[in-house]
């Protein structure tokens, strides 16, 4: 009875602390996505995070209309509305409009689009107008009845969005990866299949082990002082994505390594017996079958991508912009995480930071469905 009752209270432990753990994980998801569900948007997902301003250059079109459609300006082939804030706001382009042709002031073509603001036509500030107490009918009609040919209209393409912190974490994740895998891929091959058992190998492991552990914030100094002052890369993708690649390292050999280790040894020595020889018998027999556990491997290193802050904060910067270089100027970036990080500490913009991690919630789902149908697509090929 006292046996029964032990293994009875040792079942109701198990189940509670299962149960609370699935209790705290419902929690902290529910609370992201009520607290950040709100601010989710198309918008919120294409746009720029800041405000960009260009002055574009559009050949009216000649024939004024008034027409009776409400806030249609004739000469630009555009519907707009007014916001309160003393500016138009186009709400549909004409297929044959004006617009469409527009270009800035280096006469390279300028793309506008709907939801786009206009503060400024020629000398006319749209904002001021309204302030005079012009209605949306006058500001159209000043605008249609401008004296040039071409007009200078300031556009304002409105932020508010993270597709530059998006990009920026894509980049991050291809960069490191493609620096990291190689070489945590070969290592492992070295330390399962070339390395003698012994005080080396023993040592190797243990230095693997370490580095597992050591804070991220310890990779970011390091990162810091060797890739963008040492190496003169300044705060860039690049740095960024050298410091994480060797943060990487350990996860991506300890995997692949046990993924090694799990094949059995009849294979190696069947192709061994058929005449191949060792570096055959790895890239022909050993490599293929320990795909589903590197695809792991690179999943985990994945992961660790998405949801690093401190090693990318001191290494690729805190700039909301798509990095237009890989080192030097413009190379600086923000990724998700960072950005998220920012929000809270700079802005106590809580809405917008849990928005931002339902994205992050939603990449590493996907990554997980992902790798997941590609290794029991392998699986299947195989036989394995």
């Amino acid at each position: 009875m006292n046996r029964k009752l032990k293994d009875n209270i040792l079942k109701g432990c198990v189940y509670a602390s299962a149960g609370f753990t699935l209790l705290i994980l419902f929690v902290i998801i529910g609370f992201i996505f009520v607290k950040g569900a709100p601010n989710l948007s198309i918008d919120f997902l294409t746009r720029n995070y800041e405000n960009t301003t260009t002055y574009a250059f559009i050949t009216k079109d000649q024939n004024v209309k008034e027409g009776s459609e409400s806030g249609y300006i004739s000469t630009l082939g555009i519907t707009v509305t007014l916001d309160p804030e003393g500016y138009l706001v186009i709400k549909d382009i004409d297929k044959t409009s004006p617009t469409n042709k527009a270009v800035d002031g280096n006469q390279n073509a300028f793309t506008i689009k709907k939801g786009d603001q206009i503060t400024k036509v020629g000398k006319d500030d749209i904002g001021k107008m309204i302030e005079g107490g012009a209605s949306l009918s006058d500001v159209i009609h000043t605008i249609n009845y401008q004296e040039d040919e071409t007009m200078k209209v300031k556009v304002v393409k409105p932020g508010g969005g993270i597709l530059p912190m998006v990009v920026t974490t894509i980049y991050m994740i291809l960069l490191s990866i493609a620096i990291a895998a190689p070489i945590g891929v070969c290592a492992s091959i070295y330390l399962n299949e070339y390395a003698k058992k012994g005080r080396l190998t023993s040592t190797i492991h243990f230095a693997i082990e370490s580095l597992a552990g050591i804070p991220s914030i310890i990779y970011g100094l390091f990162g810091s002082v060797c890739f963008v002052k040492t190496l003169k890369l300044q705060y860039s993708i690049l740095a960024g994505a050298l410091t994480v690649s060797i943060m990487l390292l350990p996860i991506i050999i300890s995997t692949t390594e046990e993924t090694l280790k799990a094949i059995p040894q009849g294979y190696r020595e069947s192709s061994l017996g058929l005449g191949a020889t060792k570096l055959q018998t790895i890239s022909k027999v050993v490599l293929p079958n320990a795909i589903p556990g590197i695809l792991v491997a690179l999943l985990l290193s994945i992961g660790r991508v998405v949801g690093e802050s401190a090693a990318l904060l001191l290494t690729a910067g805190t700039v909301a912009q798509i990095p237009k270089a890989l080192f030097g100027n413009g190379a600086s970036g923000a990724t998700l995480t960072i950005k998220a990080y920012t929000l809270m500490k700079e802005e106590n913009d809580l809405g917008t930071a849990c928005a931002i991690g339902i994205v992050l919630l939603v990449i590493i789902i996907c990554l997980n469905i992902l790798s997941k149908w590609v290794a029991n697509k392998f699986i299947k090929k195989r036989g394995i």
